[in-house]
């Protein structure tokens, strides 16, 4: 069972207890082919989203972006490339432990290179409207 904030009145105070979302809660999140996309915490209004995504061995993403959203991430096993820029001639390296941050609109895509193991990512998605916007090249939006 889901562990949920309650909020109790004790006197005139609010006490709030720690939520918990077990591997086994995740909600579905906006999956592609190869990309598994899950949810653990939305706040209201869907401002800040907290997920994981797992990229299968060998997997490309499709060119996308966060529309409004700033992506904060943190590369919790494998390693992964992100392509962006002119032709998606631009890339950078992301290994195990390393975070990174994905500024709005910045039309990109996920690449595990890896043909064997697969990637996991902690995403925390702030800002505002649709989480995951794809386009057919690296200069749409």
């Amino acid at each position: 069972m889901r562990a949920n904030v309650l909020a109790r009145m004790v006197g005139s105070d609010f006490m709030e207890e720690i939520e918990v979302v077990r591997n086994s809660e995740l909600k579905a999140g906006y999956s592609t082919l190869g990309i598994v996309r899950e949810k653990a915490f939305e706040s209201i209004g869907r401002y800040v989203i907290v997920s994981k995504t797992i990229i299968a061995s060998g997997a490309v993403s499709d060119w996308h972006h966060h529309g409004k959203r700033h992506l904060y991430g943190f590369l919790e096993s494998g390693r992964m490339r992100l392509e962006y820029g002119a032709k998606g001639a631009s890339a950078v390296d992301v290994g195990r432990g390393d975070f990174f941050h994905i500024p709005p609109r910045l039309v990109h895509r996920d690449v595990n290179p890896d043909k064997e193991q697969r990637v996991v990512v902690v995403n925390i998605l702030v800002g505002r409207g649709d989480p995951v916007i794809n386009v057919k090249t690296p200069e749409q939006d």
